[in-house]
């Protein structure tokens, strides 16, 4: 049975590998080489806590004045906001307290899974060394920014997500070249780092050749169906036979699917960071910022700053001040961080309104199948995607119930 995976980012790609495993005879098709797109540009984190829906009224509340600041956290540009209408009004009914408790509660089935799936992945596949051993900083300039985050807090509490509050001293203990400006902080453990996420793509689709899976490159334009999948289309002209079909091509997903009588409501979030190859500081722990919306990451041989979302769609070219937004952050919790050797990056994460990925049979054609619209959190669960949708495509029982999952959920 030969199954054809659209999409080589991170989900793509070790969803390719986990059934090649299974004994499917897997193609894994993009347009790109594997990992040239979100998966090359993430944060590099294993964000296990950072599953709340971003539908929260505490968030939502904030974006008309975001949208007002030039540099605010989150930035939709003017002649994108009708198209993203539609989106929107989703977003907003996501944000019912029935509807964020069920949200919460499917994030977290996920998250308490995926830094042991990751683990068990990275053993697997000869790259346990890929992985920090050190977890995550929040950082809070006094009491009132840690209040302001509370919710966050009072979330992992309900599911058991382990956390520990420190002070000035163990911060700076933790991370030296931190600022005096930081008065408390929270350690999140289980929120490791990848030393290079776009390494370990490349290293994963090694991994499924050598298992006798086949790359190829080609960009998808059509679908030959009948009463099942049968052949996936290229524009160059060529068709490659498919008994199956899995779809993980990230953002570019929604078109897809579109073609194929199954419109989801799928958005980019197009997300930018600077890779910093000369940073002048050293760190060991990711740091996050959540009242002035950034991250910092060790990685890649160096340090990387990301943050920010625009909304613009999939065709705008790049605005990079918003990166440049990003690092001026940055600066403020790493005052010696020096940015003179460096590169910036615009990717797109896929969005759902409800912030919950699409992990799922197709409702109307027999051998279809999704997985997509993960959000920030691509690299956090793709070790827990490629087994939950390992086990659903080869009929076994997933480890997790999928059906909050269904993409016909909308």
């Amino acid at each position: 049975m030969t199954t054809v995976v659209v999409g080589a980012g991170i989900i793509g790609t070790a969803i390719a590998h986990d059934l090649q495993k299974r004994g499917r005879q897997v193609v894994l098709l993009d347009r790109d080489a594997p990992g040239k797109g979100a998966s090359f540009g993430n944060m590099a984190s294993i964000a296990v806590t950072e599953f709340m829906p971003a539908s929260r009224p505490s968030v939502w509340k904030q974006i008309p004045g975001w949208m007002l600041d030039p540099e605010g956290p989150v930035r939709v540009r003017p002649g994108y906001m009708p198209k993203l209408v539609p989106w929107f009004l989703r977003f907003i009914a996501a944000s019912r307290p029935s509807k964020l408790r069920e949200l919460e509660a499917q994030g977290a089935a996920l998250c308490s899974r995926a830094l042991g799936d990751t683990l068990d992945l990275l053993r697997e596949t000869g790259l346990s060394d890929q992985i920090s051993e050190e977890g995550c900083l929040s950082l809070y300039a006094d009491e009132a920014e840690f209040k302001a985050d509370r919710e966050h807090i009072e979330i992992l509490e309900r599911f058991g997500f382990p956390y520990e509050v420190i002070g000035p001293q163990a911060i700076k203990a933790l991370e030296p070249e931190l600022s005096d400006r930081i008065g408390m902080a929270v350690l999140f453990p289980q929120n490791r780092s990848m030393k290079d996420p776009y390494k370990l793509v490349l290293a994963l689709a090694e991994r499924f050749v050598g298992l006798g899976g086949r790359i190829e490159r080609g960009e998808v334009t059509g679908f030959t169906r009948s009463d099942t999948m049968r052949e996936v289309v290229l524009k160059d002209g060529r068709k490659l036979a498919a008994d199956e079909v899995v779809i993980c091509a990230g953002a570019f997903s929604a078109r897809l699917a579109k073609a194929l009588g199954e419109p989801i409501p799928l958005e980019t979030e197009r997300g930018y960071h600077t890779q910093i190859m000369a940073p002048g500081i050293s760190m060991k722990h990711s740091i996050i910022w959540p009242a002035k919306a950034f991250m910092v990451t060790p990685t890649a041989g160096g340090i990387r700053v990301g943050g920010t979302v625009e909304m613009a769609g999939l065709d705008a070219p790049p605005d990079y001040r918003r990166a440049k937004v990003t690092v001026k952050r940055a600066k403020e919790a790493l005052p010696n961080l020096r940015c003179e050797e460096f590169t910036e990056w615009m990717g797109h994460r896929p969005a759902l309104p409800d912030t919950v990925p699409i992990l799922s049979a197709s409702a109307v054609t027999k051998g279809l199948f999704y997985a997509t619209g993960h959000g920030h959190l691509g690299l956090t669960y793709a070790a827990t995607t490629a087994r939950l949708m390992g086990e659903l495509i080869t009929g076994a029982k997933p480890s997790v119930d999928l059906a909050p999952y269904r993409v016909n959920r909308f």
